[in-house]
């Protein structure tokens, strides 16, 4: 465990269903009407890559970036009254830089969000590494994001630990060779019984330590 890498939405805030509530709004004026539990199991990784799914050709990757868009300001505008990390994130992040873990941020959130929940929390300046959306060619549950986060921080992939949320981002650790831990906020335990790689289950980050990391291990 010599570096530590953090998805952002879901994993450090709690605004997964937020998203969830963007993407349904964005959908229904497409023509395409989901229900919000239609939304959480189908809907993840990369904007462009999911309306490219959704809607094969019918869009082009002009007007695919636009709906992207769309979408991610109508989050922002709904989750800036709200906005907050997840609890006891702080006082964690301040642990692991106590004991000179190198920590990076692996996300498929796009750059404006990353801005958005970074800068107003003032959580930048913590990490080593910040990789988002536009830094990748492939998304989730390709391991793109999380071999470049290890190789920035200048630690071997597996010797990385993966924060996640998300089945996909459980996929995309064991994809990378990473173990991981989830944050229960948008996902029960019961849907990562699969994984072999999730060594804890939590739902927010209060007295957590490396300690008791070690000990699930």
């Amino acid at each position: 465990m010599k570096g530590i890498i953090f998805d952002m939405d879901g994993t450090m805030v709690d605004n997964m269903m937020i998203h969830h509530q963007a993407w349904q709004r964005k959908l229904r004026v497409l023509g395409m009407d989901m229900s919000l539990e239609e939304v959480k199991e189908s809907i993840h990784g990369v904007n462009e890559e999911i309306v490219e799914r959704l809607f094969g050709d019918r869009f082009t990757t002009e007007q695919r970036r636009q709906i992207a868009w769309e979408k991610e300001k109508e989050y922002r505008d709904i989750f800036s009254q709200n906005l907050q990390p997840i609890a006891g994130l702080v006082p964690f992040l301040d642990h692991l830089q106590d004991l000179g873990i190198p920590l990076a941020i692996g996300t498929a959130a796009p750059p404006e969000n990353v801005d958005f929940v970074l800068d107003n929390l003032k959580l930048r300046n913590r990490f080593q590494s910040v990789l988002h959306s536009e830094h990748v060619n492939l998304g989730k549950p390709n391991p793109e994001i999380f071999l470049k986060s290890a190789h920035n921080l200048g630690v071997p992939i597996d010797q990385c630990l993966v924060f996640e949320d998300s089945v996909v981002g459980a996929e995309t650790a064991l994809n990378a060779g990473c173990q991981a831990v989830i944050v229960t906020s948008t996902h029960d335990e019961e849907e990562f019984k699969h994984f072999p790689n999730i060594i804890k289950y939590i739902t927010d980050y209060q007295n957590l330590n490396i300690n008791s990391l070690k000990q699930s291990v």
